[in-house]
């Protein structure tokens, strides 16, 4: 699919408004195409051109107001259409294809069942692949949906059902949506159905995991309810999009998409084995997530692609604040502070930095690429800071009157800001400047000088990144904590303003006992990089594991971790901590962010030689926690998996998978097995027949990854080949299993044996992109990337594919960034 420039966007938004589609699907054929036949009425200006994407098999008819357009007029997967009337009816008759990529019409066979399911995504720019028609984000239309399917089959798209007969399923118009929002499921699906506020409900899974979706609907729909409950107590407009179902498709590239009425979510959040907390928080939040692209993308949409962040950062800020207060799930903060915000700073940091909201965004390609933790999570980040100066009431107020100005419309930042400024009697424009149109994260440091046990003097420094020359405004919190009676309670909450000069005292401290630590970003509300003042970092080892407070603590993780990865901090020290603080925490987003985060740092960061030592300790603290964890709790769970990816013990994972010695209350279920049995591939003491025996034993739609995973994961140079060669060159392998095979590839274990593969990355992933493409092609550039690899040679090689003139632009943004990621850790060796 050829990019549409924002050149050719504006052009077509200015001859042309569309009215309404109606998509007649014939989904019967057991070939891997299906029959589309669309018809498109359109207004347009008389006598004008234009295009519509459309990337077909085979052409049956193509008609424009009763006359036949030649089927030459489709070619490179768009449709050109001359002498435009001011009224228009476009009538398309074609062959489409399934795609296996997660784009278009995915096409999946469960290996469970046989059974065959599909879903659409249209997303960016794939609107082409499934009907002709006007695939920008402000061109809405009206949709009407009739599809002829296997008759025990279940249909279900954005509109709302009028009739099911014999296999032919026909649906009512949607309101006014962008194209890349149209969806529709078929297949066997497993539905579960309830209704609240008058709004009917749905959950829809494979039929595979039927006992899965029964066992967790009640969870599912009471989240829903609370969640759609708190946003009409925010919004002014109600849901408006008539039903509110939701379907759990396998192989989906995003975690879900908020398409209106019938949000898709990966089916990964429907597990078949033992859950933690933070899985259950996490799918809470998602749900959140898509509820608010109800309002924030559906209701009201941007107008072009640059204002994303009006979508992604408005969701993600969204999903955190209403799971914490609607739901069971109060901690959601404490997991922005830890893994949500830490994928906004990384993201921000490297050659890829964007604004939150840029002022230009040329083409849908740069517009892809901006899927990322930038215009997600910092710009979420963000927001907090924007809300704690405006006040949530003058917030909530500018929210409404956009959504009233704007609704079944488009709008752009300005809009916005408009309202906002509005509402609040503040102008914004200097505010967006800074925190919206510039890149880059500040970093943040306390001085503090103390004169006998008094602070004489307590200062925030703010700094910039080299190159980048802004300092912005930061409403802060400012935590003294002091150490009495075994435990670490906050003794004081300073809050403070800091202006963009460079260095802000806080005359609040002045003359102030000294605090045993002293907390800067008490409260996560800013978005910046911290770092303590001497003392307070001297004290962490010996404070952290006494201190009550799980937003305190994440936030005193993050700031380490973030000084590993800028080299400020030794690895060793890293791993010293998580031995000593770990073992204690109670808190499981924490346990399993910092044993994840650590392990990813001691594979890159530590030397080949220092390397097994940090292994060591990193499996210790997760083996001294799992044994002082609640039989059955999420801890355990979570334990387990840390001691599983770090142990070389493959004498006690033989023992789990055989039954022997497993911790009281730890079930050692289907996908446990196959993470001890990808541990054992790792290590060289399982092999293909093992990998089998599981998958024969498994023979599901996980199991099927999982085997993936551990065939590439074996030290042994044929599997090795054979996977690489998957990566590289097998069309027929799903976007999923491409993924998986690619991220079981590179161990920092088999750093010998892959030696020749670092070269070869360089050279054949080209030949990659051209078979596969979007998120798909992004996320397996992404997985096969030779992190594990740390050495100058790789960064050499790096270099002379950059320098390729017309390299794609996707692999161009992965092999930079993953280019700096190994500056940083060559740095950090010295």
């Amino acid at each position: 699919m050829p990019t549409l420039t924002r050149a050719e966007a504006a052009e077509r938004a200015s001859l042309i408004d569309v009215d309404n589609y109606h998509v007649d699907l014939d989904l019967t054929g057991d070939s891997d195409t299906f029959r589309s036949r669309t018809v498109v009425r359109f207004r347009a200006r008389p006598g004008a051109a234009t295009f519509l994407e459309f990337e077909p098999v085979e052409v049956g008819s193509i008609t424009l107001n009763g006359q036949p357009v030649p089927p030459s007029a489709a070619g490179g997967a768009r449709l050109a259409l001359t002498g435009l009337a001011a009224e228009n009816e476009l009538v398309v008759d074609a062959v489409m294809r399934y795609s296996n990529n997660g784009e278009g019409l995915h096409r999946y066979t469960d290996p469970a069942d046989g059974s065959v399911y599909l879903y659409q995504h249209l997303f960016i720019n794939n609107g082409g692949r499934v009907l002709p028609c006007f695939d920008q984000p402000d061109l809405k239309a009206s949709f009407r949906v009739s599809v002829t399917a296997p008759a025990d089959w279940t249909v279900a798209t954005n509109g709302r059902l009028v009739s099911a007969d014999g296999g032919r399923w026909e649906f009512a118009p949607t309101e006014r949506i962008s194209t890349y929002l149209a969806t529709l499921i078929a297949g066997p699906w497993h539905v579960r159905t309830a209704e609240h506020d008058g709004i009917p409900l749905a959950l829809y899974a494979r039929a595979a995991l039927a006992e899965q979706l029964d066992a967790q609907a009640a969870e599912i729909f009471e989240v829903t309810a609370q969640c759609l409950d708190r946003f009409h107590e925010m919004f002014e407009i109600r849901f408006p999009f008539g039903h509110y179902q939701q379907a759990f498709a396998p192989e989906f590239n995003f975690g879900a998409m908020e398409y209106p009425g019938l949000v898709v979510f990966r089916d990964e959040y429907i597990p078949r084995s033992a859950m933690t907390e933070t899985e259950r928080e996490q799918r809470a939040s998602v749900i959140a997530h898509e509820m608010a692209h109800q309002w924030f993308g559906d209701l009201v949409t941007m107008a072009w692609w640059d204002d994303l962040w009006l979508n992604e950062s408005f969701a993600e800020y969204l999903g955190s604040r209403v799971a914490a207060e609607a739901t069971r799930f109060t901690g959601t903060w404490t997991t922005f502070a830890m893994h949500r915000k830490a994928w906004g700073l990384r993201a921000d940091q490297r050659p890829s930095t964007h604004p939150v909201a840029p002022s230009e965004v040329g083409d849908t390609d740069e517009a892809l690429l901006n899927f990322d933790g930038i215009s997600y999570a910092k710009g979420a980040a963000v927001l907090k800071q924007l809300i704690a100066w405006l006040g949530d009431e003058a917030f909530l107020a500018g929210l409404n009157a956009h959504f009233e100005a704007h609704a079944f419309g488009n709008a752009t930042l300005a809009d916005l800001l408009g309202a906002l400024s509005k509402a609040s009697g503040r102008d914004l424009s200097g505010w967006a400047e800074v925190w919206l149109r510039r890149a880059q994260v500040n970093t943040l440091r306390l001085e503090a000088r103390v004169d006998g046990d008094t602070y004489r003097e307590v200062a925030v420094v703010q700094s910039a990144p080299d190159g980048f020359a802004t300092l912005r405004p930061h409403r802060i919190g400012i935590g003294l904590y002091d150490h009495a009676d075994g435990a670490v309670v906050r003794r004081e909450l300073i809050e403070a303003e800091l202006d963009a000069t460079g260095r802000t005292v806080l005359p609040a401290l002045a003359g102030v006992r000294a605090a045993d630590l002293l907390l800067l970003n008490d409260g996560d509300l800013a978005y910046a990089k911290i770092r303590f003042d001497e003392e307070s970092a001297a004290a962490v080892p010996r404070l952290l594991p006494l201190l009550d407070d799980s937003l305190a603590r994440a936030v005193i993780w993050a700031a380490t971790l973030d000084a590993v990865v800028d080299g400020e901090r030794p690895v060793a020290e890293l791993v010293t901590l998580v031995l000593a603080a770990l073992p204690v925490e109670t808190e499981t987003v924490i346990v399993e962010d910092v044993l994840r985060a650590a392990r990813g740092l001691v594979d890159r960061y530590a030397t080949a030689q220092t390397r097994p030592a940090a292994c060591e300790l990193l499996a210790q603290a997760a083996d001294r926690l799992l044994a002082a964890s609640p039989a059955g709790s999420s801890r355990q769970l979570a334990a387990a998996r840390g001691l599983i990816g770090a142990t070389v013990d493959t004498a006690r994972l033989h023992g789990w998978l055989a039954g022997d010695a497993v911790p009281d209350g730890l079930a050692v279920d289907a996908d446990l097995r196959w993470l001890i049995r990808y541990r054992l591939s790792v290590l060289g003491a399982a092999g293909p027949d093992a990998i089998e025996a599981e998958l024969a034993a498994d023979r599901s739609a996980t199991g099927e990854q999982w085997a993936a995973r551990c065939r590439a994961a074996l030290s042994d140079p044929a599997a090795k080949e054979a996977a690489w060669s998957a990566i590289i060159g097998d069309a027929s392998l799903s976007n999923r299993l491409a993924e998986l095979t690619a991220a079981g590839f590179w161990q920092a274990e088999q750093r010998e044996l892959l030696e020749p593969y670092v070269q070869r990355y360089f050279a054949d992933m080209p030949e990659m992109m051209r078979i596969r493409s979007g998120m798909s092609a992004e996320k397996t550039a992404a997985a096969a990337y030779p992190a594990v690899m740390v050495a100058p040679r790789t960064r050499e090689l790096a270099a002379g594919l950059l320098d390729r003139p017309g390299l794609n632009p996707i692999l161009r943004r992965v092999v930079q960034d993953h280019d700096d990621d190994m500056r940083r850790a060559l740095q950090s060796r010295g």
